[in-house]
């Protein structure tokens, strides 16, 4: 019998502002890897919901999701685990400089494009550069095409 894998939903957002990208810098067990603001959706919670908390959670950063980037399949990896994430584009809102992080998260940072392709190594998964390629691409569908029931 083939094993059945069901991949976990998850969300990330592409926030810009002056031509940087929020990522975050997150501990796992490979080392330090960058990655967008990203995680798991809660029960209850919508897609769109799940990708401004996440930000807020692992950034400080209060952002307006305004489009859908792309759905991307992932994995499964070392882990055994596949990924189905959904990226927004989100507008940064506001700054919460004293607001703890999660746990594991480093620290968050605006970088230019170029710092994020010359830190290639270092990224969570494909899924951080291949969002923000998609992004930069105009990839941007309505929020309206994701249907909370």
């Amino acid at each position: 019998m083939k094993e059945v894998i069901r991949p976990a939903v998850t969300v990330a957002t592409v926030v810009e502002r002056a031509g940087r990208f929020l990522l975050i810098e997150e501990a796992t067990r490979h080392g330090l890897r960058l990655n967008q603001p990203a995680g798991h959706v809660e029960i209850g919670e919508s897609l769109v919901s799940a990708a401004a908390r996440e930000t807020l959670e692992e950034a400080a950063w209060r952002v307006d999701p305004t489009a859908l980037v792309g759905v991307y399949h992932w994995g499964p990896g070392s882990s055994g685990t596949a990924f189905v994430r959904f990226t927004f584009a989100a507008a940064p809102r506001t700054h919460e400089a004293d607001r703890p992080l999660d746990t594991g998260i480093v620290r968050a940072m605006w970088l230019t494009y170029e710092e994020i392709a010359e830190r290639h190594a270092s990224h969570r998964s494909p899924l951080v550069m291949r969002s923000i390629d998609d992004y930069r691409a105009g990839r941007r569908w309505p929020l309206g095409l994701i249907a909370n029931l």
